[in-house]
């Protein structure tokens, strides 16, 4: 099933739970795609948004709930720490499931293969062929500094 339909699926499931929390996240995922897809339409694309920005738009989400977290545990706010980490579970839902560390290097391998690259300037369309084949899969604010030592040691 495609992304956008399982969020409207769960949507229609949460309203019939009466979850309010879940509700309130998977909103703000409907509200975030709907967004991006009218934002689409300016540029001159009709359809909107594909799966793989879908995806991107689901990591971004998560990425700035993560930082939110971190900065209400500083802040010693962990009411406010633990609605971020829900929310983070609830998109989760919606994600591929996370490569391990063994995956990634192996992922990090064959992008590197599959370009050619050979020194620390090839970085740019590693990062690319990664993006395109793992978004949602991998953090790739830790991936970058991994694919910058496998190419600066050759």
């Amino acid at each position: 099933m495609e992304l956008r339909a399982r969020v409207m699926a769960a949507v229609k499931q949460a309203m019939r739970d009466k979850a309010t929390a879940r509700l309130s996240t998977l909103r703000l995922i409907s509200a975030a795609i709907k967004d991006r897809d009218i934002a689409a339409r300016g540029e001159g694309n009709d359809e909107g948004v594909d799966e793989a920005e879908v995806l991107a738009i689901l990591g971004k989400m998560v990425k700035q709930r993560r930082e939110s977290a971190r900065t209400y545990e500083e802040g010693n706010r962990l009411d406010l720490a633990e609605r971020e980490l829900a929310e983070i579970e609830v998109i989760g839902e919606f994600l591929p499931k996370a490569l391990d560390k063994a995956e990634i290097e192996k992922a990090v391998a064959d992008a590197i293969s599959e370009v050619g690259a050979e020194s620390i300037r090839d970085m740019g369309r590693v990062m690319g062929i990664l993006k395109g084949k793992y978004t949602g899969q991998m953090d790739f604010g830790a991936v970058g500094p991994l694919v910058k030592t496998k190419l600066s040691n050759g």
